[in-house]
């Protein structure tokens, strides 16, 4: 049985006595989800991961996987019918692919949201993220 332990806004989870790291934690929502969106989360992962050495894992905003290179780069979500992966700084980032497809309108926020059967564009994917870390490192 799991409890939840909140810490701030970053909930964590306890099993046997032991609190999980982030990546466990995202291990444990790719593992909840056996379907698509499982996979597209693990695929994103995955790629986001294999951008820059650097990038780090974080478990926050009440229960989301988020991956940092100094500063926030994206968020991931699954939802019922969709895997949000939302870039914090997005609408400051060129999009060459045309990947974002969530959250256009505002002045800060874009995401690239993944329905079942899409293929996910791992050499876009991992140029929003180069874009994103650049953007960190010129603040």
């Amino acid at each position: 049985m799991s409890e939840v332990i909140a810490y701030s806004t970053r909930p964590q989870f306890r099993t046997e006595g032991l609190t999980m790291e982030p990546a466990e934690q995202i291990d444990k929502m790719i593992e909840e989800h056996p379907d698509w969106r499982g996979e597209a989360l693990a695929e994103a992962r995955r790629i986001i991961l294999g951008v820059d050495s650097g990038i780090t894992e974080h478990w926050k905003y009440m229960g989301a996987p988020v991956w940092e290179c100094d500063g926030p780069l994206v968020v991931g979500n699954i939802f019922k019918s969709k895997v949000k992966l939302g870039f914090m700084y997005g609408a400051q980032l060129d999009d060459p692919s045309g990947l974002f497809n969530g959250e256009l309108k505002g002045n800060q926020r874009r995401s690239y949201e993944l329905y079942e059967g899409d293929q996910i564009d791992a050499d876009g994917l991992a140029g929003l993220v180069k874009a994103g870390i650049e953007r960190n490192r010129s603040k």
